[in-house]
């Protein structure tokens, strides 16, 4: 039923009852004439069938709160209903005073009555502007920037309103015209048993509006290739290959509709230093075979910050690691990661004379303690 039908009809004056009729009153009238005009005390007679049907009608909108002060509010825009002229139709075009306008945006009662007249699976009002797209791309910033966190300019290329057109996708000196497969909604409803299901009109391709005279800029869609350059906050702690989601920073939106969204790919350049684990952040610091055995006092560097000193117990193997808490990488919390420190020995490749005397020395002091006794006796299956 469309919106002109539902205006039109007066269903306080279908079931006899005053506008200001009471909840009881209401069902109580529908009652009464229900049993009268109902198919099965009138068998044969369509007048009465009619009836019926105007009568369940008018109390499916009265009988529920909501939709009787929908109807009443939209009633009285029109002081009461929409009067015909002398041949039965309208002296005006209806389809311009219920926002079938051809402008493209928001007008007309149609607009007004948003919702209100939405049965039968068929839209009649007119939709909000459509969103915007969602726009990707990729940026790539050092590792200290992933770190503190940076803001860096980024240039897009999109498509914006067209210039030509203003957006209307029509040549100019012409304008477009409401689509009549879906009354300028731009989504039309298609039933699937008792349910319906809405869908983008394939004619205007969810527009609203069709181009007679296309744009030669646009070719009728519109939109247009449009570069631009925003400052774009990527924030401290992100990862290599993190998707940051910039609200509102996408294309525009049409007809009033809000702007998508931008979706930045960040790619953290390597540190020559450090390394990523989680919030972690990983360092290998050389250690010499003396400071592995007897133990030492290590300086360790730190990312943006002095030197700490860690201390190495004595006796540790080759690969060690141990931790430095809150010197890691920033939490959505506020708080930090830590840096993991790994020692590995430094094996010289060249020694002085004493230096070689002196590892010979220990060679001697030590050769009766074999290293891989227990690796061969185990691979022998000894143990």
């Amino acid at each position: 039923m469309s919106t002109k039908d539902y205006v039109e009809k007066d269903y306080y004056k279908v079931l006899g009852v005053p506008k200001d009729a009471a909840a009881a009153d209401i069902k109580k009238a529908y009652r009464k004439l229900a049993r009268q005009y109902h198919p099965d005390a009138n068998k044969g007679d369509p007048a009465a069938e009619e009836k019926f049907k105007e009568i369940s009608e008018a109390y499916d909108v009265l009988s529920d709160e909501k939709r009787r002060k929908e109807y009443d509010e939209a009633r009285s825009l029109f002081g009461g209903g929409l009067r015909t002229g002398a041949g039965g139709g309208f002296p005006f075009d209806l389809g311009d005073l219920l926002g079938n306008n051809t402008g493209g945006g928001a007008g007309g009662i149609g607009d007004i009555l948003g919702g209100i007249f939405n049965r039968g699976g068929r839209t009649t009002a007119q939709t909000p502007g459509r969103r915007g797209t969602d726009v990707e791309t990729e940026a790539t910033i050092t590792f200290m920037q992933s770190i503190d966190g940076v803001t860096i300019p980024l240039r897009m290329t999109s498509e914006q309103p067209c210039r030509t057109c203003a957006g209307t996708g029509a040549k100019a000196g012409t304008t477009p015209r409401v689509c009549p497969n879906c009354s300028g909604t731009g989504q039309v409803s298609r039933n699937q048993g008792g349910f319906a299901f809405s869908e983008p009109c394939r004619e205007c391709k969810g527009r609203g509006l069709v181009v007679d005279e296309p744009c030669a800029v646009c070719n009728g869609s519109g939109r247009a290739a449009s570069t631009r350059t925003l400052q774009a906050r990527i924030p401290s702690g992100v990862r290599d290959g993190m998707r940051i989601r910039l609200k509102g920073k996408g294309a525009p939106g049409e007809r009033g509709g809000p702007p998508g969204d931008l979706y930045v790919v960040v790619h953290v350049k390597p540190h020559q230093v450090f390394g990523r684990d989680a919030d972690n952040l990983t360092v290998t610091v050389p250690v010499t075979y003396p400071e592995a055995v007897l133990g030492a006092e290590i300086a360790v560097p730190v990312l943006g910050g002095m030197p700490v000193t860690v201390k190495l117990p004595a006796g540790s193997a080759n690969g060690r690691t141990l931790r430095v808490r809150g010197k890691g990488a920033p939490r959505k919390d506020g708080t930090r990661g830590d840096l993991l420190v790994t020692f590995e020995v430094a094996v010289p490749t060249r020694l002085s004379e004493a230096a070689s005397a002196a590892l010979e020395k220990y060679r001697e002091a030590t050769a009766d303690h074999d290293v891989r006794a227990d690796l061969l006796a185990a691979a022998k299956g000894e143990s």
